[in-house]
């Protein structure tokens, strides 16, 4: 019913930016959170950034100050810009979002096919 589709990711040096996109396409009524999770090889998948329908948002510490999450909620659409990038930054980025609705049926815990992003001189 929904599909999550990014985009944005790639090679950046360190100390680079990178803005990432996450489009949920189908016939949507309203999304709850959306998130962007990280993950790399040999290690758990973790949240890196969410933001409410009410803009509310919640970013792991170790990108606090470096990234910032957002949402067109007309465009059905989250954005991750991702400045400063580490090496450790390093990883597949997946968009999630956690409850979705359309006129006749609900969706939850939704994942992308995730994008890669290397950041390495």
């Amino acid at each position: 019913q929904v599909q999550l589709v990014e985009s944005g990711g790639g090679l950046v040096q360190p100390g680079g930016s990178l803005r990432l996109s996450c489009a949920a396409s189908g016939r949507i009524v309203s999304i709850n959170t959306m998130g962007w999770y990280r993950q790399v090889p040999g290690k758990q998948r973790e949240l890196v950034a969410a933001i409410t329908s009410g803009g509310s948002t919640n970013y792991a510490d170790s990108v606090k100050g470096r990234f910032t999450i957002s949402r067109d909620n007309a465009k059905n659409t989250v954005y991750l810009q991702m400045n400063s990038l580490k090496p450790e930054d390093t990883a597949v980025y997946y968009c999630n979002v956690d409850r979705v609705r359309g006129f006749t049926w609900v969706e939850t815990n939704v994942w992308g096919q995730g994008t890669q992003v290397t950041v390495s001189s």
